[in-house]
């Protein structure tokens, strides 16, 4: 089973982080921080600036202003790719695989790219991401023939074969059955059992509670709570803003 040895190390935090696209402003002077083994979950309206947040801390988007800081290190103005060869890496909602490649193929692509030290290493990596993600009877099936679920195991084995310290999760759950989504629990939780880090979008709570100990929600482009996940749930302004609810 492949460990990043320095998994667990340091704190990942954004700090002021504002993006505006024009006037718009998207993301309102968030602070985001947790420890690199941690389990954070998002929830929080459409709209609410969630997926920016993770665009932002991930390299897809520059922050208009606001600080990245990875393990000490500040990332700000480092793009994705080399984010993802520190250990910070991300999965997308709608997955994009390459097509006319393999699913081995796809991973390998992913393992070649990152601070991996040799072929034997990348192959090594290919194979532990898809057997923990459930692949390996599909392995040499080409990508785009692959059904929902499969394509999002392999955003998600794609993502682990990069030796991540940190996984950013964009709504991996999205239409998928619960006992599809089930399934990727199962595999999330055994990442958390690695001391890999995540942070997790998702609508379907009663899914995400079972991974994460911390809950975040947004809402307007600003964290609205922080916490523990049943706390937060319960918290007025949660259930005002994402629930759609009148607090007695």
């Amino acid at each position: 089973m492949l460990m990043n040895p320095a998994v667990g190390a340091g704190r990942f935090s954004g700090n002021g982080l504002t993006k505006r696209f024009g006037t718009l402003a998207v993301l309102e002077n968030v602070d985001f921080s947790m420890g690199m083994g941690e389990a954070v979950g998002i929830v929080g309206p459409n709209g609410a600036g969630k997926t920016t947040l993770m665009a932002t801390l991930s390299g897809a988007y520059t922050p208009t202003a606001g600080t990245v800081s990875f393990g000490g290190q500040d990332v700000t103005r480092l793009p994705a790719a080399s984010r993802c060869r520190l250990g910070l890496v991300r999965t997308h909602q709608v997955p994009k695989p390459f097509s006319g490649m393999t699913t081995f193929e796809n991973v390998y692509v992913a393992a070649a790219h990152s601070d991996v030290g040799s072929r034997d290493e990348a192959y090594e990596r290919v194979i532990d991401s898809l057997e923990l993600c459930g692949m390996l009877a599909v392995a040499n099936r080409r990508a785009e023939t692959l059904g929902l679920l499969d394509r999002k195991r392999l955003e998600l084995a794609r993502a682990l074969a990069t030796g991540p310290k940190v996984i950013l999760l964009d709504e991996i759950g999205g239409g998928l059955t619960d006992s599809e989504a089930q399934d990727l629990v199962l595999t999330i939780q055994e990442l958390r059992r690695r001391g890999i880090g995540i942070v997790w979008i998702e609508h379907i709570v009663h899914v995400l509670l079972q991974v994460v100990e911390r809950l975040i929600c947004m809402d307007s482009g600003r964290i609205i709570a922080d916490g523990e996940p049943q706390a937060v749930m319960s918290d007025p302004d949660v259930v005002r803003a994402y629930l759609g609810g009148s607090v007695q």
